[in-house]
């Protein structure tokens, strides 16, 4: 359903904001065609009935004891208000739907349930009258790095952006400024760095002075050598080249002596005190000031979970023979650079394991053999690792799995060939059973938190994919809500907001599940991620992540804290469907798809033995909108690809039909980056922003067939190899052909997703604009959603589309501005004036009579002054026309 907006004041809580609307009512016939149970915020009930409701574990229990003999859906109906979450909501395939059915979880009619994390914050008292900062107690030891007032995230205590003066002194940075020594609770206080397209923050160890009377800001040594380290190359196909370093300060962050604007807080969690300069118009006595303290609120969890390889040197690993060797430093692409290998038929590798089942990765070679296959003594199978093509590496060779649970021993014989190599082993610790047949629809989230990088900092890789400080294994940001082995799990009509981590996130093989229709915004990591980056080997169909959809959703302002992160990020998937989303607003690329760094490619730097597979494929990136994007970071894209497709054969990937706008720090508007493969990229829309409508800049990139596409930017890039690129049709002064207005006019969110506001963006489809315009991105001036489109040019013109009774125009009135003739269905009404002797943001300097219900057409066309400026309009409609 499309936006609307609503406050709920339930439990104690406020809630107020744009928020997707609410689930109807059921009809009778649907009342009648699912069984019924009923939860609420302080539910009691056991039996969970309207009248007595439920807690949300108590509603999940009597759903579990009825989901064996289902004959009909079951709904859940979830009154509206805050359920407070100290863990999360946990739902496993004992909850899922069974013979058909589905477990609905819905807003009871026009209520809305939310799921928080947060604690409520009341008691703020003036602790410091000269800087306005007011404290309230909370728990001693309480833990969370975000705090929200009335719905709008505040930020922790932060000093300049981009300081000068500090200088790298091995792992400290050292200033003149000796004022840090004076700083409290100094192993809280991080460095943060964004270097190119990564974010790195580290704790301190502490802050000494310095001989000259400054300071040196000791950072925590481990998370700075992890930081400033090639990131481990434990299996090619997992890292790009793992640097930048963190080798200067983008901001220090995180003390109490920082505390200098409104909006900024302060957490003592030792001392039990939140710190914060309250917003001119907010008042603490009154104010919903929610702290979140929980990192998830729900887990959609099958088995058996994420699934990793482990190197040939496990101890579980028992290699019988006399010719066994090790091969290390190989460049072949192998899990951890090294191999085992036997050269004498009847040599063999044992592997004890508890679980269900056990890959062995091995490679592909013209000079290897026949491998004989036991499990627990007995002969099951006989498998060759043969090819007549070019070395692979990390192939499941074999793969044993259907085993009753406990422990069982695989034995490997080599039978023949030159050798037998034997690079890992995964095992599956449990049987494949899914959590399934689950919807949630119209049920929101909000308030949580992740403290990791608290205590071990940000080792980042790329786009919200981390390094494990312990592991040095790939990790994700946490999301609100997670699914881990789920199918056909569907959320609808929800919104994800005000989290400490990213929105959502279908994990571990995930297959036909949707995200559609829901709103997503103001998180510190990203919005939805699909996929993993660790299971590119896989051969077993029903252990990939395959035929998910992300459809019809409004992901904006993502990456507030971690400003890696992405709007839509998937790994290695098959038939995914990204359609239709609008996505803006991002610190780096909209969507990124795809990994690898070109290891599946044959032209990968030359190095062709460096080769693998992974089973990436059949994806699809269609009709989403994707604006105002890499407001921070550079080397990214509004939509990243990485890796190969469809490289085993197949349908190509398509990426067509995107309306791609407003590039901020873009070097490639469309990227195909490293290793990216087989797509067909065909009738986008790329305008305002990118150094290149289209980039491809390294021999790994291959077989991509582009054409059809439509910009006002004519610069492209091609060093790919087997590439066809055909130049867009280039437009200019926004005159765009039929066709490319069509792209335009289906790009993003169906219209019953879109949302239902007054506002309207500069970035907005409905924004037409004719002439030289160019468009500028979190410039930090006060616009409307932090960004314009401007002109120098007479006659020039803009015009929006629109459906209402009134509209007003926003704008920055300057001593630059001048006049601007107006026209309302091509009737003029004269001329308004942006010319100011100071500079002003989002100024209403035209606002329309009374118009007739219907559809309407406001153009401005500048007739003055050096520049003129579009920031955004305001329409007056009732909700269903807007």
């Amino acid at each position: 359903m499309a936006m609307r907006r609503r406050t709920a004041t339930l439990s104690g809580l406020l809630v107020t904001g744009l928020l997707l609307g609410f689930a109807a009512p059921p009809t009778s016939a649907e009342a009648a065609s699912a069984d019924n149970y009923y939860a609420a915020p302080g539910g009691s009930g056991s039996r969970c009935t309207k009248s007595a409701p439920c807690a949300l574990t108590g509603v999940r229990d009597m759903v579990r004891s009825r989901t064996g003999a289902m004959t009909k859906d079951i709904t859940v109906h979830l009154r509206g208000g805050a359920y407070r979450l100290t863990e999360p909501l946990s739902l496993g395939p004992e909850d899922s739907g069974q013979n058909g059915h589905q477990v609905v979880w819905a807003a009871y009619k026009n209520e809305t349930p939310l799921l928080s994390g947060a604690k409520k914050v009341t008691g703020f008292s003036l602790h410091d009258g000269e800087k306005n900062i007011y404290r309230a107690s909370v728990p001693v030891g309480t833990r969370s790095r975000q705090l929200f007032v009335d719905g709008v995230r505040a930020h922790r205590a932060r000093g300049a952006l981009d300081p000068a003066g500090f200088t790298l002194s091995g792992s400290s940075f050292t200033t003149n400024d000796a004022s840090y020594t004076s700083f409290t609770n100094q192993d809280e206080v991080e460095v943060v760095d964004n270097n190119a397209w990564k974010h790195m923050r580290c704790p301190l160890q502490s802050i000494t002075g310095t001989s000259t009377g400054g300071s040196s800001l000791n950072v925590s040594p481990d998370c700075f050598a992890d930081n400033n380290t090639q990131v481990p190359n434990v299996g090619f196909p997992l890292n790009g080249s793992g640097l930048p370093k963190l080798n200067g300060v983008s901001w220090i962050e995180n003390a109490y002596q920082l505390l200098s604007k409104p909006g900024q807080f302060y957490l003592d969690s030792s001392a039990g005190h939140v710190y914060y300069i309250p917003r001119p118009d907010e008042d603490l006595s009154s104010a919903d000031v929610e702290l979140p303290v929980t990192e998830q609120l729900l887990d959609l969890s099958g088995t058996p979970g994420h699934l990793a390889p482990v190197n040939n040197d496990d101890k579980r690993a028992v290699y019988s023979g006399s010719s066994w060797g090790l091969s290390g430093n190989r460049i072949a692409g192998d899990l951890g650079n090294d191999v085992k290998y036997a050269s004498t038929n009847g040599d063999s590798v044992s592997f004890t394991f508890e679980g269900t089942g056990l890959q062995v990765l091995s490679e592909r070679n013209p000079d290897q053999g026949d491998i004989d296959v036991y499990v627990d003594g007995v002969k099951t199978d006989t498998v060759s690792t043969v090819t007549t093509g070019p070395r692979l590496a990390q192939q499941a060779v074999a793969s044993v799995t259907g085993l009753p649970k406990g422990t069982h021993t695989v034995k490997l014989v080599k039978t023949s060939g030159a050798y037998m190599l034997i690079d890992g082993f995964t095992v599956i610790p449990d049987v494949l059973k899914p959590v399934h047949d689950i919807t949630f629809k119209g049920v929101d989230f909000a308030y949580t938190t992740w403290n990791q990088p608290s205590t071990s900092g940000y080792i980042d890789n790329q786009a919200g994919v981390l390094w494990d400080p312990v592991t040095h294994k790939p990790v994700r940001i946490p999301a609100a809500v997670q699914v881990h082995r789920g199918s056909r799990v569907t959320f609808t009509d929800g919104t994800f907001e005000h989290l400490g981590g990213a929105g959502i996130d279908l994990a571990d093989g995930t297959q036909d599940s949707t995200v559609t229709g829901s709103r997503i915004t103001d998180t510190s990591g990203g919005g939805i991620s699909l996929g993993e980056v660790d299971d590119y080997y896989q051969t077993q169909p029903a252990l990939m992540t395959s035929g998910d959809t992300l459809s019809d959703n409004t992901i904006t302002h993502v990456g507030q804290e971690y400003q890696d992160a992405v709007g839509i990020w998937a790994g290695y998937t098959r038939d995914a469907v990204l359609s239709h989303n609008e996505i803006g607003y991002t610190p780096y690329s909209g969507i990124s798809l795809g990994w690898g760094w070109g290891w599946a490619s044959p032209y990968l730097k030359g190095i062709s033995s460096r080769h693998g597979t992974n089973y990436a494929g059949g994806n699809q990136i269609l009709g989403n909108h994707v604006h105002n994007h890499m407001g921070v970071l550079h080397d990214g894209g509004a939509i990243y690809t990485l890796g190969g497709q469809s490289e085993g054969g197949g349908a190509p990937s398509v990426l067509a039909g995107n309306v791609l706008s407003e590039g901020n720090n873009t070097n490639n508007m469309i990227y195909h980056d490293e290793g990216s493969s087989n797509w067909n990229t065909h009738d986008n829309v790329v305008r305002f922003g990118g150094k290149n409508w289209v980039g491809m800049w390294v021999k790994s990139i291959h077989d991509n067939n582009i054409h059809d596409n439509y910009s006002d930017n004519p610069t492209s890039l091609n060093e790919g190899t087997d590439v066809t690129l055909e130049q867009a049709t280039i437009v200019t002064d926004g005159a765009w052909p039929q066709a490319a207005e069509s792209v335009i006019a289906a790009a993003g969110p169906k219209a019953r997703y879109k949302p239902r506001t007054d506002m309207v963006d500069d970035d907005s489809l409905r924004v037409a604009y004719s002439g030289s315009w160019r468009a500028a991105g979190h410039r930090g001036r006060g616009d409307y959603l932090d960004g314009v489109h401007s002109t120098d040019r007479d006659g020039d013109s803009v015009t929006i589309t629109f459906s209402g009774t009134s509209i007003a125009f926003l704008t920055e009135t300057s001593p630059d501005g001048g006049l601007i003739e107006v026209a309302v269905d091509g009737v003029g009404k004269g001329t308004v004036d942006a010319g100011a002797t100071s500079t002003s943001a989002r100024q209403t300097v035209f606002r329309s009579a009374q118009l007739n219900p219907g559809t309407h057409k406001l153009t401005l066309t500048k007739a003055g002054g050096r520049a003129m400026v579009v920031d955004g309009f305001r329409v007056t409609a009732k909700a269903e026309d807007r």
